[in-house]
């Protein structure tokens, strides 16, 4: 056994082992909190308090039917203390709380305040993973290496998530979750969604929910919701958050960000702002064999690139009082990216086991990102029976200048020029206008039972070009095979039905959503003819059910059905062929249809603490990568299809728990299978086959001023679509220490540090043989500085949803 193998199987051992020495000494609190007229105090907060010494144990969030909760709570003497703007703080009686316990608090009533709540500073500690209903909450705070990390970094080891091929996020294995940050799109996808998210610090992150049922009021994506909530202050003041971090692993990265709210009686405003500096590189081998009528000939690539990129990220918004109860809410946020790329390709071509030529690509890529989004919103509640009314129009634009410059040099096998050299231009870009509107009504039935309905448009328009020819004569030509220009005009209107109820032990949320999509494509090729490509109207149903029964104080089970679309990224539909190097080309697929899938989830939750999920579920039409290999020519088109229909059923299992008062721990197993059936004009391929995903994190405090946290990751092979793909498996840990009277924190971490993390993958199919072995930079040291200023309570930026979350997570990188 390798000593890197054996140090993560020491990570999973001892996580193992500490949850089963752990599960059966952890209490549960319950309770409720209610102000005048035994009205739900929605949004209060509950803090678990020492008896002998009032310090913090824990804190949680009041729901809208005025209970919290505490778990995995050390027996001792407690008290729980109440907070809620406006209110008087009040506390619970003391009691006692034994090992295993499951204990139900006596009700908290708040009394209005006569006068301005002073300034209480609430810090609590939260399990890094909370299963409800219908939705698992990560607090990347429960993480002491966060501060260190940026967003994708804690995505990736997000219980449930996965991120594959760099850019590419799914929740359970599902197709593509609907990434939004605050309840709104970000705009874009791929790489760009990816550049975004690694320039954004986790440190700014107030928790991560990966929606996978339960609301009509969502967008019906097909692969679930991951909303990025970001941290904002609490009552009235000023506070904010400044955060440094420099990183290395064979190149440097920096980032530096500043939040701030600021709220006043009737005005808040709030605001943030991240400068990101980082080179990186990838390295990749890929080795294709080609049967031309017993003719075999290898085309060996080794790839080896690096990117410099230039990031600026920024929200800036107000909220106004009208009156009480009625908010009016204006915000401008985006992004604006400088990337820089040089690219070196090493083509080697042997036939018959024979070096028969090389061809050596090297390219130069400048590409600009630019995103601005200007949103407007409104929420109020309309009258004291509780009706309301939030509306928000949201107008989005995103610009892409792509120009890369790409120089060909051929040799023989005796390593002479054999012709001359060839250098190409390739300009791409492209932009993209969307505006959503949407409005959303709620109206109590009674204190147990709400009805909504909603309405939402979206409308979208991208133009996109490529200019592409050789240098000829000392000025570059247009090659009419590959420049074009193309248009896409998409709108949606949609409309949900949904209906929420409580009855004795039963809760439940059913609800139907329709949308309607009219699109058409069209192209104009260098022969300046105008031809349609597509055009297509349709009207779906989209219904879902969440089913939830608490038992009892320790048992609590859910049901959820939903059914969702994943509309194919824009850039997927682009006609356009995007050239490589003279034997490997990428296209887009304009007649790509969207994907739709139905899944059933159980869920069960022990002690509000351990999770057994049990899912299945159907997608038809499942969007994946398709090669087409011309034996003749030996040229390779690697495009997106239809494959075919997706049968899966899996097993999640997640628990946070407690091996000694300084040592913490999480697991996370995910077991499925995966079942995959082509179209007939896709080939044969009838294949199943398991994907297994470990995860665990352990915290450990070594003293009171200095912690330690180990995260493991381990995944099986696994099949994707057509592509087969290897283990992968790494090792992350880090350090952190308050200072500064607490107020600031400084983090040591260290990701995949024996360097194992890498993409290997394999495709035997039809004429197909390829073989790709891919290493990006992970092996990454970080030291993060984080100083909290100002007012710890200052009253949250209120929350909006812009409505816009599929259009902006459907913008798609170039695929050059």
């Amino acid at each position: 056994m390798s000593f890197k193998t054996g140090c993560l199987l020491l990570v999973f051992t001892a996580g193992f082992f500490g949850f089963c020495n752990a599960q059966t000494t952890l209490a549960t609190i319950k309770g409720n909190i209610y102000i005048p007229n035994n009205t739900a105090a929605e949004a209060a907060t509950a803090i678990l308090l020492n008896q002998r010494d009032s310090s913090i144990v824990m804190s949680a969030l009041v729901d809208h039917l005025g209970a919290y909760t505490f778990r995995n709570v050390p027996s001792g003497s407690y008290i729980v203390a109440a907070f809620r703007l406006g209110y008087l703080k009040a506390y619970s009686p003391a009691f006692q709380l034994a090992a295993g316990q499951q204990l139900t608090a006596q009700p908290i009533y708040l009394q209005p305040a006569d006068t301005q709540l002073k300034e209480v500073a609430i810090v609590g500690k939260k399990a890094f993973v909370e299963v409800r209903p219908g939705k698992t909450i990560v607090n990347p705070a429960a993480s002491i290496t966060a501060d260190g990390k940026n967003v994708l970094d804690i995505l990736t080891q997000t219980p449930g998530v996965k991120v594959a091929d760099g850019d590419n996020i799914s929740i359970s294995g599902r197709q593509k979750a609907l990434i939004l940050i605050d309840g709104r799109p970000t705009n874009i996808t791929g790489a760009d969604l990816a550049a975004l998210l690694r320039s954004t610090q986790g440190s700014n992150v107030d928790r991560i929910e990966l929606i996978t049922g339960g609301s009509a009021r969502y967008d019906a994506s097909a692969g679930g919701v991951i909303n990025i909530v970001m941290k904002k202050g609490k009552n009235i003041g000023t506070n904010g958050t400044f955060n440094l971090t420099a990183g290395y692993g064979k190149f440097y990265k920096g980032i530096a960000g500043l939040t701030f709210n600021s709220r006043s009686k009737y005005v808040n405003v709030f605001g943030l702002y991240n400068i990101n500096a980082n080179k990186t590189y990838r390295g990749f081998t890929s080795n294709r064999n080609v049967n031309d009528a017993g003719a075999l000939s290898s085309y060996n690539l080794n790839y080896y690139g690096q990117q410099e990129t230039y990031s600026h990220n920024y929200r800036l918004g107000a909220d106004f009082t009208l009156a009480p109860n009625h908010t009016l809410g204006v915000q401008v946020y985006g992004f604006v990216t400088d990337n820089n790329f040089t690219k070196n390709n090493s083509l080697k071509i042997a036939n018959q086991g024979h070096l028969d030529s090389v061809i050596l690509v090297n390219s130069r890529v400048d590409r600009d990102l630019r995103n601005i989004n200007y949103n407007i919103n409104y929420s109020g509640k309309l009258d004291d029976a509780g009706r309301t009314l939030a509306a928000s129009l949201t107008y989005l634009p995103y610009t892409r200048h792509s120009a890369e410059y790409i120089n060909n040099t051929f040799f023989d096998a005796a390593g002479s020029v054999y012709r001359q050299p060839q250098s190409l231009q390739n300009l791409s870009p492209s932009q993209r206008r969307n505006w959503t509107g949407m409005l959303d009504y709620a109206n109590p039935l009674n204190k147990t039972s709400k009805l909504e309905i909603g309405f939402k448009f979206s409308h979208t328009k991208s133009d996109n070009n490529l200019i592409f020819g050789p240098l000829v004569n000392g000025a570059y030509t247009v090659d009419p095979t590959f420049s074009n220009n193309f248009s896409y005009k998409e709108e949606v209107n949609a409309g949900y039905l949904n209906y929420t109820a409580a009855f004795g032990k039963f809760d439940m949320v059913a609800g139907l959503r329709g949308e309607y999509t009219h699109s058409q494509g069209s192209s104009m090729g260098a022969a300046s003819t105008m031809s349609t490509i597509n055009v297509s109207n349709y009207f779906k149903l989209f219904p879902n059910l969440l089913l939830h029964y608490a038992q009892s104080e320790q048992h609590d089970y859910a049901l959820s059905f939903t059914r969702g679309i994943l509309r194919p990224d824009y850039e997927s539909l682009n006609p356009f062929l995007y050239y490589i190097d003279p034997y490997d080309f990428q296209s887009g697929n304009p007649y790509l249809k969207p994907e739709y899938s139905n899944t059933i989830t159980l869920t069960y939750t022990y002690n509000q603490s351990l999770s057994i999920a049990l899912y299945a579920g159907k997608t038809t039409d499942a969007n994946f990568a398709f090669y087409s290999q011309n034996d003749a020519t030996k040229v390779n088109l690697t495009t997106t299809r239809n494959l075919g229909d997706v049968k899966d059923i899996g097993l999640q299992v997640m628990t946070p728990y407690t091996v000694a008062k300084c040592w913490k721990g999480e697991i996370d197993v995910n077991a499925g299978y995966y079942h995959y059936t082509t179209y007939p004009e896709n080939g044969n391929l009838d294949k199943g086959a398991a994907d297994i995903i470990f995860n665990t994190t352990q915290n450990i405090s070594l003293s009171k001023s200095l912690a330690l946290e180990i995260t493991g990751f381990y995944e099986t092979a696994n099949q994707y679509g057509i592509r087969r793909f290897s283990p992968n498996y790494y090792v992350n840990a880090g350090m952190s220490t308050p200072i500064f009277g607490k107020r600031g924190k400084l983090s040591l971490n260290v990701a995949d540090i024996f360097n194992t993390n890498r993409d290997r993958a394999y495709t035997l199919y039809q004429n197909i043989d390829l073989r790709i072995n891919g290493k990006p930079e992970t092996r990454i040291a970080r030291l993060a500085f984080t100083y909290r200023f100002g007012k710890s309570t200052v009253k949250a930026a209120t929350k909006h949803q812009t409505g816009t979350e599929l259009e902006q997570d459907r913008m798609r990188k170039g695929a050059n």
